[in-house]
């Protein structure tokens, strides 16, 4: 572990030299290459730095024992040496754990897309409480949300939302809410008081630049045609609604949230990028994983990640058999904690892994 920080730390070095040179500081792709690989091993190096100045301290104090002292004297250089000795293995274990890779999407905006499932209008309904909640926590966190689609129900609810997060770290922690999401709950159309199951399911894509996937303009067909609203009436009559279809992977996005139909085709762009950029991230990982497979990871698309219960005020998350009685404070957007036993569960379990490699 120390010759692999040992690494870092004198790329950190280098880095800075880099970014010195008149020759890096004038090519702007590099200046921001190299600036984007110091900020990402800056944590790991001052916290490798603080960890050598607290083991020097520690070495030490245990030569001190080694010296003529006092009773006094003695008593406290133990306690000093047992204080440090905590501090030294706090820092072996955050050491630990910022080595681990880094997912290279997670300080990337994102698009999420919330779609109504199994039950008809309670899950268009549940759909819209699920935006609201992520609108909620993106709010908290600083960021900001720009909705791309929407296919409203006329009554609160989506049958399907796309909507943008733009915010640092976005993805490293919106990635967790992939998948199916399920909700029981008596609806306000139910006489009988019965409590019904409905889902909604999440798809959560990093913006992809332009620099990482190349769409070339022969591949993909635009369409426009009117924008329309709840109900199929028009909204306007110009052809500013905008479908784009990768031809190669018979990808299609839909446009109509803006009156220009530029804007609206910037925006699907950058959906249509972003899902074409999945799709072939997930066909690499699905090779990956049939070597060996994260205990968390970001969830499937059809897996059965959470379930909502109204009446029980609760919230389960499956993945990891965590349950909170907050439903209410989770719909309000306080998601934190159930992110964060899911970041700690899945570092863990690549801890696990690196240390049996």
């Amino acid at each position: 572990m120390f010759d692999r920080l040992q690494s870092v730390e004198e790329r950190y070095e280098r880095l800075n030299e880099l970014l010195s040179d008149p020759e890096i500081v004038n090519d702007p792709k590099k200046l921001r290459e190299y600036s984007k690989e110091q900020s990402d091993i800056q944590e790991t190096v001052d916290t490798y730095r603080e960890y050598k100045e607290i083991h020097e301290q520690y070495t030490d104090a245990k030569a001190m024992l080694e010296e003529k002292l006092d009773a006094e004297m003695r008593d406290m250089v133990k306690e000093e040496i047992s204080e440090l000795e905590g501090k030294v293995e706090q820092f072996e274990e955050k050491l630990k754990i910022l080595l681990i890779p880094k997912d290279p999407n997670d300080d990337k905006n994102v698009i999420v897309e919330v779609r109504g499932a199994a039950g008809g209008d309670e899950a268009a309904l549940f759909a819209g409480d699920l935006y609201r909640m992520y609108s909620r926590y993106a709010e908290v966190q600083g960021w900001k949300i720009d909705v791309i689609e929407a296919s409203s129900t006329g009554v609160g609810g989506y049958k399907e939302i796309i909507f943008m997060v733009n915010g640092n770290g976005a993805y490293s922690k919106l990635k967790y809410e992939n998948g199916a999401h399920r909700v029981q709950r008596v609806p306000e159309t139910e006489s009988g008081g019965r409590i019904h199951t409905s889902t909604a399911t999440v798809a959560v894509l990093p913006e992809a630049e332009e620099v990482e996937i190349e769409l070339h303009d022969k591949d993909i067909r635009v369409d426009t045609f009117a924008s329309s609203g709840p109900g199929g009436q028009s909204v306007n009559t110009t052809m500013s609604a905008v479908r784009l279809t990768h031809l190669p992977t018979g990808t299609v996005v839909s446009c109509q949230d803006e009156k220009s139909q530029i804007k609206n085709k910037e925006k699907a762009m950058k959906v249509l990028r972003a899902r074409v950029y999945d799709k072939f991230q997930r066909e690499a990982q699905a090779e990956y994983d049939q070597q060996r497979k994260s205990a968390v990871g970001t969830g499937d698309r059809s897996e059965r990640i959470r379930t909502y219960n109204f009446p029980q005020n609760r919230v389960t998350d499956h993945r990891i058999g965590l349950t909170i009685q907050k439903l209410d404070q989770i719909l309000h957007g306080k998601i934190d904690e159930i992110i964060d036993a899911l970041i700690l569960e899945e570092q863990s379990a690549k801890l696990e892994s690196a240390t049996n490699e």
